[in-house]
């Protein structure tokens, strides 16, 4: 491993749970029933790197997400929002975050508000945090129900110069409803109209596509209960099977090992299935002879893990679909190569595409006279490749980052190129997580076999 991920050793077992040393600096790591959190140092530092390119003299307020309904009195399981979380490690509902670093009182400078618990809430959905637990996860002092949110903002808004708002700014986001953060964001709009406004997501979008190292841990953590899911499939994968009994397969090793479940809708596409790109049916039969591609990704203390594989259904692969199949693997590899602190991501597609073409010749899926005649705006190979290779990866499977910045170390990203070839039925995508280092990056779910050789070997020995 190249890239420097602390080794991790444990030291002692406390009452409240394990201390372990991470590049020499010892934190304690709080349990959650299901996952490992990360330590409350991580959000308070989080604060600090936001706090820092604050202009003078101006607040912030975070809000978390609302729970969505579905229909009659039914709801979607609750999704913290990212940016409240990454700030605060707090994982729950009603929840609104203030930062004020200049406050004329000391413990108004970070101060979290919750949802009061009471004895009815614990029995018909579990007791909410209490103010001191609150304390511990995020390390912010001055803890209060959120029914005091209205006064204690009023009275800071006397002293702030301006403020800042969040709201989701993801390049690829397409809202159709009003989010809790639009309805905070109304609401001081509406009754501080001469404070000027600005925009929390620049900042966010920097800090968030950085990962430290506690961060890495629990994105290795997803990356690694995803490998046990693909080692399930080596196993058992055949002809006669459904798409969705290899997705039962998933889902099983994800929960039994502390997941929340999938981090995106699984793709499992069968032969011509995938070369529909987001294809989420996962319903049609295992065919003799079908290459099969898995892109599939689980959470992990509310990081993502983003794989895909593709593994032939009676563990050979034909001559055509490894030769394809190495293609892709080549550009991939040279891919990760091009990772590196300082290169800019539009430079690194448009490389990448040039080095995709250069397969497509040799597979003969596209000749000379088709690059001549070709759309400087939608090349030759697009045709056969017609998506990004590279995503930020992290809080969110798309996670937030600055897409006209320069590579970073901490960034973590994935690298998917894909060959789909319709008219054979033939589609095949490879992706990894990569973290960016300095001397080198660190291949988070690097175990998962992908050479066609290993493919093949774990499969029929498993038979």
């Amino acid at each position: 491993m190249i890239f420097y991920l602390p080794n991790l050793s444990l030291v002692r077992k406390g009452k409240r749970g394990k201390d372990f040393i991470v590049r020499n600096f010892l934190f304690r790591i709080i349990p959650n029933m299901r996952y490992t959190s990360a330590p409350a140092s991580l959000y308070s530092a989080n604060r600090k790197r936001f706090a820092v390119q604050m202009q003078a003299g101006s607040l912030a307020v975070f809000t978390s997400n609302d729970i969505l309904p579905t229909n009659a009195d039914g709801t979607m399981p609750f999704m913290q929002n990212k940016d409240l979380l990454h700030l605060s490690g707090i994982d729950q509902e009603e929840s609104i975050l203030i930062l004020f670093p200049e406050a004329f009182d000391p413990k108004h400078r970070e101060i979290l508000l919750i949802k009061e618990t009471s004895d009815t809430i614990a029995i018909w959905e579990g007791a909410k945090l209490s103010k001191e637990q609150a304390r511990q996860a995020s390390d912010i002092a001055t803890v209060l129900w959120n029914t005091e949110f209205e006064n204690l903002f009023n009275n800071l808004m006397t002293q702030a110069s301006s403020v800042y708002l969040n709201r989701n700014e993801h390049l690829r986001a397409k809202v159709a409803i009003e989010t809790k953060e639009d309805r905070l964001s109304s609401w001081v709009r509406q009754h501080y109209p001469l404070h000027p406004v600005h925009r929390s997501a620049p900042i966010m979008h920097q800090i968030r596509s950085v990962k430290q190292a506690e961060e890495i841990v629990l994105m290795q953590k997803a990356a690694d209960i995803n490998k046990g899911a693909y080692d399930r499939i080596l196993a058992m994968l055949k002809p006669g099977l459904m798409e969705y009994e290899l997705e039962a397969e998933f889902i099983h090793e994800y929960i039994s090992k502390g997941s929340r479940g999938f981090s995106y809708e699984p793709i499992i596409a069968s032969g011509a299935n995938a070369c529909v790109l987001h294809y989420i049916d996962n319903d049609a039969p295992v065919k003799d002879g079908d290459l099969i591609l898995f892109d599939v990704g689980c959470w992990y203390g509310n990081y993502a893990s983003d794989v895909t594989r593709c593994f032939p259904a009676n563990g050979k692969f034909s001559p055509r679909q490894k030769e394809v199949y190495n293609a892709v693997l080549r550009v991939q590899k040279a891919a990760m190569e091009m990772l590196r602190p300082g290169n800019q991501l539009h430079e690194y597609h448009r490389e990448v595409g040039k080095l995709m073409e250069a397969e497509l010749l040799g597979l003969k899926l596209i000749d000379k006279t088709d690059i001549k005649n070709q759309n400087p705006e939608w090349p030759a190979y697009k045709k056969y490749f017609m998506h990004g290779t590279s995503h930020y990866l992290g809080l969110d499977v798309h996670d937030v980052g600055l897409w006209t910045s320069k590579m970073e170390v901490g960034n973590a990203f994935t690298v998917e190129p894909g060959i789909y070839i319709l008219e054979e039925g033939l589609g095949i995508r490879i992706e990894e997580n990569i973290v960016i280092g300095a001397d080198g990056n660190l291949n988070m779910t690097q175990a998962i076999p992908k050479e066609v050789e290993e493919i093949e070997e774990r499969m029929n020995s498993a038979r």
